[in-house]
């Protein structure tokens, strides 16, 4: 998606060609004009879901985002901690590696706002190894509901999420897919989804 990759090459600030930093409009403070466009293009590659599904916390304006541009359906989002509420025989949890954090995650989603033969979409803002995605795709198996496709809005290509789940027959739609950080510039993947 052109504009996004715009505002990155603008606003977004590569370190040491590893690291992206879009904090001042994507995942700190978000510029709300970008976060609809981006959403419009991901929901405009899926019909017919039930729910969309992300990790907390920020993906959630993401994944709200997008649902709005579905049709206004239910958004669920997966915890990183239990609460005083989680009790295993009632939550459907995987474990997921944080590339960000260098940490291992449990997440968590109530069972009974996932179901059997439920249309679902995966949504996340960024995407590297694709470890959160995967997590939630073991989550919606557990569920037995049906995973639709995974929507991000900014993919590390080259650090291969996309192709875990392709080989899982997942469809990726991705608004920015960058393929390797060059002089501290991201180089974008000129394909279609």
């Amino acid at each position: 998606m052109k504009a996004l990759e715009d505002k990155i090459l603008k606003s977004g600030t590569v370190i040491d060609n590893k690291i992206l930093k879009v904090d001042n409009f994507f995942n700190y403070q978000i510029d709300t004009v970008t976060l609809r466009e981006v959403a419009k293009y991901i929901a405009s590659h899926f019909k017919e879901i039930d729910k969309v599904l992300t990790v907390e916390a920020s993906g959630i304006a993401f994944a709200t985002a997008v649902a709005f541009e579905l049709g206004d359906v239910p958004i669920v989002f997966a915890k990183k901690s239990k609460t005083a509420l989680t009790t295993d025989d009632l939550n459907y949890s995987a474990e997921v590696p944080s590339y960000t954090h260098n940490t291992v995650n449990h997440i968590y989603v109530r069972q009974n706002f996932l179901h059997e033969g439920e249309k679902i979409l995966i949504v996340d803002d960024f995407m590297a190894v694709g470890s959160a995605s995967i997590g939630l795709v073991k989550i919606c198996e557990q569920a037995k509901a049906k995973v639709v496709g995974v929507g991000v809005g900014i993919e590390k290509e080259f650090q291969g999420g996309r192709k875990r789940l392709e080989e899982l027959n997942i469809k990726v739609v991705s608004a920015a897919r960058i393929i390797a950080f060059k002089d501290n510039k991201p180089v974008f993947n000129q394909k279609e989804n």
